[in-house]
């Protein structure tokens, strides 16, 4: 091999490197549970950096939400175009084989069609704040509703449902349904990157 293409390989296999580093049969059970789970870190802090500093970029994205109108809080997002920059895209390939299991099993139990390809095409189309604490609300069948609070560390990912995820009854599996979203930020800032795993607006 090269030198050049060692160092191709070496720079790509961080991003597969960091995911792998996680204890997934622990976050498959956290997940499993309560709807979302603290990954490890999957960015450093020069990397988030340079993600923060894409965002002026207009030309990068293809959609900018403002959140005011559809009362969703305070805010704006965007989504960047494809091809993706490369910590994003190295991400969504290193992630997608450790959530595809979890999200098949979960739509089985659910007796739902999974639709999920087994690889991911990406060719188609907190730091200086307090507060911003990510927040899931799960409204439990027949029981109060459940509300989490994790505050999420400099650089780390949180894997969490964006819909429902399935709960085991008496009466076989049913869809417990799972609402997110981000406590006030009383001060500063608040920047985060989303790996989005389906087609959005």
């Amino acid at each position: 091999m090269s030198t050049a293409a060692a160092t191709r390989k070496k720079k790509s296999d961080r991003w597969h490197d960091r995911v792998e580093s996680a204890d997934w049969t622990a976050i498959t059970e956290e997940v499993n549970e309560y709807g979302g789970a603290l990954l490890p870190q999957l960015l450093t802090p020069e990397e988030t950096l340079e993600i923060r500093e894409l965002y002026e970029q207009d030309d990068l994205f293809r959609s900018t939400i403002n959140m005011g109108p559809h009362r969703f809080g305070e805010g704006q997002y965007r989504y960047f175009n494809a091809p993706y920059p490369e910590p994003i895209e190295r991400l969504k390939q290193a992630l997608y084989p450790r959530l595809l299991p979890i999200a098949r099993d979960w739509w089985t139990k659910l007796g739902r069609p999974a639709p999920w390809p087994d690889t991911l095409d990406l060719n188609e189309p907190g730091v200086d704040h307090t507060g911003g604490e990510f927040l899931l609300l799960e409204q439990r069948p027949r029981a109060q509703s459940r509300g989490t609070a994790t505050l999420l560390p400099h650089g780390h990912g949180y894997l969490f449902t964006t819909r429902d995820r399935p709960v085991e009854s008496a009466r076989g599996w049913s869809a417990a349904p799972v609402r997110h979203g981000v406590s006030a930020v009383r001060s500063g800032e608040r920047h985060t990157l989303a790996l989005v795993f389906h087609d959005a607006a």
